[in-house]
């Protein structure tokens, strides 16, 4: 009887390595079909899933309470699986080189744990090679085995997309890949039991590595090229929004939208292909430029930002600004490499106080992460600007009167008699909010 078989019932154990935004939906669907071991190394994580809170909101508290996945810290219940899937953070260093440091700390993990008849697949984003020959020699060394005759290793990149409702796990089409035709064989029917949307088989690990790699590059490049022409138009005093509508009249033109790009994926795997690009002799051109272009918008932002203040009469190092958002992207709470903290941190240089607020976002994560707290938006008072970062359906919904709430009122009387009048400033990065109401109220308005 083939591994898979032996797994659908339920004579063996499917193992997930990693609970975050991509394993605990991994967990959650495996466990519908199969017996599955959810291991984390973060213990209070784990006692939240046992107590029924999803922190990642992928799944949700009511179907996390029914989950009949077993969830666990302790490392030797993987012992109990011959079947595991890590599925593990791989960000980037300061200097932009991969951190493989959680993939690293996942094999530790594992090898010790790793029996006779094993197979591990790996979800976390890396460049083409790393798991032939990284994680197959790292996991040979603490196991004691040997790949290929005691256990097998293959390779399906995760396409989960934090926050998206309907682009889901079972809703994407999964690629796998294996280090040979039996354990393909087993891997593909394993995810065909929890993805609707059908399984596509691919010749190497190495393909399935660089399909991931380039499939976020390549959105990366589009966004790079609309960001550079909405800093070309804002030159040249010219809509970016306007522009894109009317060009995305013609059926060929692909829509892309000027903004921040950070988060786990878009903001990271293109480092992870160039870096092993200059391994090989060859500096990227194309990729590193768009690179560059995109994690120059923050600062770009608060630049703008900071003449915006200039031009409606406002004292530099005595503004206050609020910003509206500090997730990497909206309806989604996910702070990993936001950009927002790029504009904070830039307008924090000219001496500006900055309130960020975020319904979405964990104070206690933020707080970690960023050394940040997080103010509620209903004590956010006496700002000179507002700057809608994130474009979260609560904000999109906002009334003008609310955000008006939030401004420095116009002080009576004010001695300050050769000092013009001070206009309010609205940023509104992704163009969510109505343009022409807010100008016809006497704001000062600015978009990318």
């Amino acid at each position: 009887m083939k591994l898979h078989e032996r797994l659908i019932s339920h004579k063996e154990k499917l193992s997930v390595i990693g609970l975050g935004y991509v394993g605990l939906p991994l967990a959650y669907a495996f466990s519908k079909k199969l017996e599955v071991v959810a291991f984390d190394i973060n213990e209070e994580k784990v006692l939240g899933y046992k107590r029924g809170k999803d922190v990642t909101q992928e799944v949700g508290d009511e179907e996390i309470k029914k989950c009949t996945a077993y969830f666990t810290s302790q490392s030797e219940k993987l012992r109990e699986c011959k079947f595991h899937v890590v599925a593990v953070p791989t960000p980037i260093n300061k200097d932009k080189s991969p951190d493989l440091t959680f993939i690293i700390g996942a094999n530790n993990i594992l090898g010790p744990n790793l029996i006779k008849g094993s197979i591990v697949v790996y979800e976390s984003t890396v460049y083409p090679g790393v798991t032939e020959e990284i994680c197959i020699p790292q996991l040979e060394k603490l196991s004691g085995l040997k790949c290929g005759i005691d256990f097998k290793v293959g390779y399906s990149p995760e396409r989960i997309n934090p926050g998206d409702k309907f682009h889901k796990l079972e809703n994407i089409v999964k690629i796998v890949s294996a280090m040979d035709s039996e354990s393909l064989e087993d891997i593909y029917e394993i995810y065909s039991l929890v993805v609707a949307a059908g399984v596509h088989k691919v010749s190497s690990i190495k393909v399935a590595e660089a399909a991931k790699v380039i499939e976020n590059s390549q959105r990366d490049i589009n966004i790079a090229f609309i960001n550079e022409l909405s800093i070309i138009f804002n030159k040249m005093g010219i809509d970016t929004l306007e522009v894109l509508k009317a060009a995305s009249t013609k059926w060929n033109f692909l829509n892309f939208y000027p903004g921040l790009v950070g988060g786990h994926c878009i903001g990271v795997d293109p480092y992870y292909l160039t870096y092993k690009a200059e391994n090989l002799g060859y500096h990227s051109q194309v990729i590193l430029s768009g690179r560059r272009i995109n994690d120059y918008m923050g600062k770009y932002i608060a630049e703008n930002a900071v003449k915006c203040l200039i031009k409606a009469n406002s004292f530099i190092n005595k503004s206050k600004v609020c910003i509206l958002g500090i997730t990497f992207k909206e309806n989604c709470g996910d702070i990993r490499n936001s950009k927002v903290i790029d504009i904070a941190e830039e307008l924090n240089e000219y001496g500006i106080e900055v309130v960020i607020t975020d319904p979405l976002a964990d104070c206690k994560q933020v707080e970690e992460e960023y050394k940040l707290r997080l103010t509620p938006i209903e004590d956010i008072e006496d700002v000179h600007m507002i700057i809608v970062a994130v474009a979260h359906d609560e904000y999109k919904d906002l009334d003008i009167n609310i955000l008006e709430n939030m401004f420095k009122k116009p002080m009576e009387n004010s001695k300050e008699i050769d000092k013009a009048e001070e206009k309010r400033v609205i940023i509104d990065v992704k163009g969510i909010l109505d343009k022409e109401n807010i100008i016809s109220k006497g704001y000062l308005y600015w978009r990318l």
